[in-house]
C-alpha cells in the first residue's frame, strides 16, 4: 500500500470522534444518513454535516441513490479506506486526530458493552528509537494481515493501538527487574 502524508484538511476531517465512527460504520457496508444517525443515536442533520465533510475530503463516497423501505429515495455512503493510506503528523500540538481516535474507541467500546471486550493490554516497555519503530512496524503489519484475512464466519471487531513515550523519568532501570502484573497491567479476556 502506497502511503502519503495527510493534508491539513484531511487531518482536520479526522479530528472528530463522530466522523471516525461514521467511517467505521461505512467501512464494510454502505449506509444512509438515516442509518448512520440511528446507529450513532444522533440527530440526522448533525450526522449529515459530518458526512458532507468526509465526502469533501475523500474519506466517503456516495453510492447510487436507492429506494428505501418506505419507498423514499436515499443515498448510501461507503468509506474509501483513505485513512489507512495516510501518515499523520505527530509533532507536539498537532494530534487532534489521535485524541478523536481515543474518544471514538471509547465510545464504540461503551456502546458495545463490557461483554464485547475480547482482550487488551496496558504495558510499558524500555525501547530505544529503533526498537520502538520495529515494534510499531511489526504490530501494524500484523493488524494489516488480519484486516486482509476477513474470516467469512467472523464477528465485526474494532480496536485502537498507540505507542507513546512515557512522561517524566522512570529512573534507572534495574536489569531483569519486574514488578509483574502492576508493571504490565495486562488483562486478556477470551471470547467464549
Amino acid at each position: 500500500m502506497q502511503r502519503r502524508e495527510a493534508t491539513p484538511d484531511e487531518v482536520r476531517a479526522l479530528a472528530s470522534p463522530l466522523r471516525l465512527r461514521i467511517l467505521r460504520l461505512c467501512n464494510r457496508q454502505a449506509r444512509t444518513n438515516r442509518e448512520l444517525a440511528d446507529a450513532l443515536e444522533k440527530d440526522p442533520g448533525t450526522v449529515l454535516h459530518h458526512v458532507k465533510r468526509l465526502v469533501a475530503t475523500g474519506f466517503l463516497v456516495p453510492e447510487q441513490v436507492r429506494k428505501g423501505a418506505s419507498g423514499a429515495l436515499e443515498k448510501p455512503y461507503r468509506s474509501t479506506g483513505l485513512s489507512w493510506q495516510l501518515d499523520f503528523p505527530t509533532e507536539q500540538g498537532t494530534t487532534p486526530w489521535y485524541d478523536a481516535g481515543l474518544e471514538a474507541f471509547r465510545d464504540e467500546l461503551y456502546a458495545a458493552g463490557p461483554q464485547a471486550l475480547r482482550g487488551g493490554a496496558r504495558f510499558d516497555l524500555y525501547l530505544n528509537q529503533a526498537s520502538a519503530q520495529e515494534f510499531n512496524d511489526r504490530l501494524m503489519a500484523l493488524v494489516e494481515e488480519f484486516i486482509a484475512r476477513e474470516d467469512p464466519d467472523g464477528d465485526w471487531h474494532g480496536g485502537f493501538y498507540g505507542l507513546h513515550v512515557m512522561p517524566g523519568d522512570a529512573g534507572p532501570r534495574t536489569p531483569g527487574a519486574s514488578d509483574g502484573a502492576d508493571r504490565t497491567g495486562r488483562s486478556a479476556t477470551a471470547a467464549t
